[in-house]
């Protein structure tokens, strides 16, 4: 069997409601785990030790924050159209760039896809520029322009066939994303964001643990997680499930030409449908023949059933031009680096 058939195998009702309703609203307090355990009928000390099994057993990619870059600093999607015989060489050169946090081979003449998060624009195009001069590929820079939906927070213990499948629509809204960003962030709320951007201690007192590590008291620390989640530098706290893992691993970007005097109208509308997990507006770039400017996402466990439902979007909510450009290997994923957050 493989990993994906038998994930679900020694799993009980408890792990399932750690799997599926903590993947947000981790509790912001100094005891975390007496919360979870209170509200799921357990011991402190078994609701940690399942999230440490369910984490070392894969279903968890990590525990803690989620951080939104375009907020905190400037974030781009880029891609380059690498040479199959230097494939692998393009591909370890734009990894080795720490600010480069997820890259995805998909079916398309640009056939790497990769982000870039950096503190700033300028320092974010450096890289962009670094990544030409090293690779030899000119870099197709993607920011995102307009969020209309993001969110990989699904149900997975199921037997959907797409994310979100079982869910009701979303209300969605344009919401407009600077390029400019930069969080407006105190000296310990960057500290801080250093602190857990590769996720928090699995201990019963996690925010006690950074606090010890950045020399700070806890109420300190629980005031700036509270902070950082109000402005959107922080989308939400708990259990970054490992959608790969769960069966998930069928996901395609679809993009497509709408009009300009349409991209509300029409992101908006396909934003708020239960099996689109991300919606959002970037640049065409026609001097290098890009000519799309809507980009959708769809996460599904049967890659027929993900054509389907982007069948049903071609048809009835978006009668454009798209193409679909299925992801077909991970090359890299972790999370956003900050370390300049630090030093500037």
């Amino acid at each position: 069997m493989s990993q994906q058939a038998d994930w679900r195998i020694g799993l009980d009702a408890t792990d399932a409601a750690l799997i599926d309703e903590y993947q947000s609203g981790f509790p912001v307090t100094e005891r975390p785990f007496r919360v979870l355990a209170d509200e799921l009928g357990i011991e402190e000390s078994e609701a940690l030790d399942r999230v440490q099994r369910l984490r070392e057993d894969g279903i968890f990619r990590r525990f803690g924050a989620v951080l939104n870059p375009p907020v905190i600093g400037s974030s781009t999607l880029a891609a380059v159209s690498a040479p199959e015989e230097r494939f692998d060489e393009i591909a370890a050169i734009i990894n080795s760039h720490r600010q480069v946090n997820h890259n995805y081979r998909r079916e398309h003449e640009w056939n790497m896809w990769f982000v870039v998060t950096a503190s700033d624009r300028d320092t974010r195009n450096e890289i962009l520029a670094d990544i030409e001069t090293e690779t030899g590929c000119a870099v197709l820079n993607l920011p995102m322009l307009t969020d209309y939906y993001i969110d990989l927070e699904f149900p997975v213990v199921n037997e959907d066939r797409f994310a979100r499948e079982s869910l009701t629509e979303t209300e969605v809204s344009a919401t407009r994303i600077s390029e400019q960003a930069t969080g407006d962030l105190s000296a310990l709320d960057r500290r801080l964001l250093l602190a857990i951007q590769d996720g928090f201690p699995l201990s019963l007192t996690p925010y006690a643990d950074i606090a010890a590590d950045l020399d700070v008291d806890v109420a300190s620390v629980l005031d700036s997680v509270e902070r950082l989640r109000e402005n959107g530098c922080i989308k939400r706290i708990g259990c970054v499930v490992n959608h790969v893992v769960t069966g998930f691993d069928s996901n395609c970007m679809v993009v497509w030409n709408v009009p300009d005097d349409k991209l509300d109208e029409y992101g908006e509308r396909v934003g708020s449908l239960p099996y689109v997990t991300l919606c959002y507006h970037r640049p065409r770039r026609p001097e290098q023949g890009w000519e799309y400017n809507l980009f959708t996402m769809v996460h599904g466990r049967d890659s027929a059933a993900v054509d389907e439902v982007i069948d049903e979007l071609a048809s009835e909510y978006l009668p454009v031009n798209h193409e679909r450009l299925y992801s077909t290997a991970t090359l890299k994923q972790t999370g956003a680096q900050y370390e300049r957050l630090v030093e500037e």
